[in-house]
């Protein structure tokens, strides 16, 4: 494999680095929300996990389309590392948003349409997966996958709107909400700061994620192509 890139070796060092200092605002330096007490600093992670996730999932959804148009497979990898990193950073954002509303709804989880079009989204690309598994031909692995995350392109962002569309109990924090949304909260100064860092350090994190699965994906294409070539 090529050697690693020295930008990419600080990038890793960064994102340690900036996750720390991420922690540490999240948990010591933004002050205590006075209505949900502690687990309300789990919005920070929230939010900036479920960002890089939509930011990931679109990026998939424009590399599928200009895939469809070249045929160039180095698209096709770059489309799979986006929705792969994505993927995961979403059922942290899920998981992360079930800590949260355990004690403020009661309960982990409600058909409640933010998290109904969530869940639906993340089996979504789960079955992507699943479907590029059950195909063996490269080619035709690559164009399916790639009309497949358009699907997913379309339905990322409608789960970020479905608290402005919807009525919902999902609180929505940055501009106006629904009334009856549980779990709204104005943000301090202090809370500011910790949320903009945490945006900021999770994007360097999907950053420094999405060139390590690049060039995975590119060995992993010429493993394959080793394997064609002695098996034809």
């Amino acid at each position: 494999m090529e050697k690693k890139p020295a930008v990419l070796l600080v990038l890793d060092i960064a994102s340690i680095i900036l996750l720390g200092i991420a922690t540490y605002l999240a948990l010591v330096y933004a002050p205590t929300e006075a209505v949900m007490g502690q687990v309300q600093r789990v919005f920070y992670f929230h939010v900036a996990t479920a960002w890089v996730a939509l930011l990931g999932f679109i990026a998939a959804g424009l590399a599928g389309i200009v895939y469809l148009f070249t045929r160039d497979m180095r698209w096709d990898i770059l489309e799979v590392a986006a929705v792969e990193i994505s993927t995961v950073f979403f059922l942290i954002t899920i998981i992360l948003g079930s800590i949260w509303a355990r004690p403020i709804w009661n309960t982990w989880w409600t058909w409640d349409p933010r998290l109904t079009t969530a869940a639906i989204t993340e089996l979504i690309y789960i079955a992507y997966f699943m479907l590029r598994q059950g195909l063996e031909d490269p080619e035709r692995r690559a164009r399916f996958g790639a009309v497949y995350t358009l699907v997913g392109a379309v339905s990322a962002p409608i789960t970020f709107f479905a608290i402005r569309l919807f009525r919902t109990i999902h609180p929505v924090v940055i501009g106006s909400g629904d009334p009856s949304a549980q779990g709204t909260f104005d943000m301090a100064s202090g809370m500011l700061v910790a949320f903009l860092f945490a945006l900021f350090t999770f994007t360097v994190i999907f950053i420094d994620l999405f060139w390590h699965r690049i060039r995975m994906g590119r060995l992993q294409e010429k493993v394959e192509q080793l394997k064609h070539q002695v098996m034809g």
